[in-house]
């Protein structure tokens, strides 16, 4: 088995360097939460960039990469992607890993993937693949394709918005309605800069690749002020956070950073 897939080839390098790194206690939520806890994870080049050759992160990751990415997944209530990273991906549900070993008691098996998408055009295998208590849940607006909408309601739990877009207000009261407070969004850069700009993200897990993709390659987050969701009137500013830990395997650099008004 590749060591790779293992916690201890994981070195800290801040705040103690070559302290022992207990993965699933540093990315651990906050306990007793009251409301849902946004937390993203997205991976760059050396040089920001946030997508591969392909179109596809595939090429940026790595297996301690990927293996965070699963334990993540664990920690978590619910997945919260956006419809074109689901599409160019190929996401499907959440599947159980090793590394998850109690660290899901008393939740479902995998957590729920719960989708943006105005087009309802999604990856079939999201809808009919997922387990009957791990449903995908959809977001959408009333303005959705009714035939597609049809569809969906078969195989997924949809919560339609009135308006023109879902913003993350919507989606994060639909998802504490559901108890689902620990929220990890992979992305992709358009719903994370929704997030960033409402000012409704707590964390962030950023893994920097040893690659440069050059001039061209798009950020890990997009969009902003006047992007669908984001709030009206509001413009660019700043979210101070801090260094968590950082974190080294392969080459990857693993970094956690919180905003600084949640400390």
């Amino acid at each position: 088995m590749s060591t790779a897939h293992k916690s201890d080839v994981f070195r800290k390098l801040l705040p103690a360097p070559g302290e022992e790194v207990d993965l699933a206690a540093a990315y651990a939520y906050p306990e007793d939460l009251d409301r849902p806890w946004v937390r993203a994870n997205m991976v760059t080049s050396a040089d920001g960039g946030a997508i591969g050759p392909s179109g596809r992160t595939r090429e940026l990751s790595s297996d301690p990469d990927r293996y965070l990415m699963g334990l993540l997944r664990g920690l978590c209530d619910v997945v919260l992607v956006g419809a074109a990273t689901a599409r160019v991906e190929g996401y499907g549900p959440a599947r159980g890993r090793a590394s998850w070993e109690g660290l899901r008691q008393g939740r479902t098996p995998t957590p729920p993937v719960a989708v943006v998408s105005r087009t309802l055009e999604l990856p079939e295998k999201l809808l009919s693949d997922a387990p009957e208590d791990a449903r995908t849940i959809v977001f959408t607006t009333a303005h959705a394709p009714r035939e597609r909408l049809e569809h969906v309601r078969r195989l997924a739990d949809v919560v339609v918005v009135e308006g023109e877009s879902v913003s993350p207000v919507h989606v994060l009261d639909a998802l504490a309605e559901r108890g689902l407070h620990r929220v990890l969004t992979e992305g992709g850069p358009h719903l994370l800069g929704e997030f960033v700009a409402a000012g409704l993200l707590d964390e962030l897990c950023l893994a920097t690749s040893p690659h440069l993709l050059g001039s061209g390659a798009p950020r890990i987050v997009a969009g902003g002020p006047g992007a669908p969701g984001a709030p009206e009137h509001s413009s660019v500013r700043s979210t101070p956070v801090r260094l968590a830990h950082l974190l080294e395997s392969g080459g990857f650099l693993f970094a956690l950073y919180t905003r600084s008004q949640d400390l």
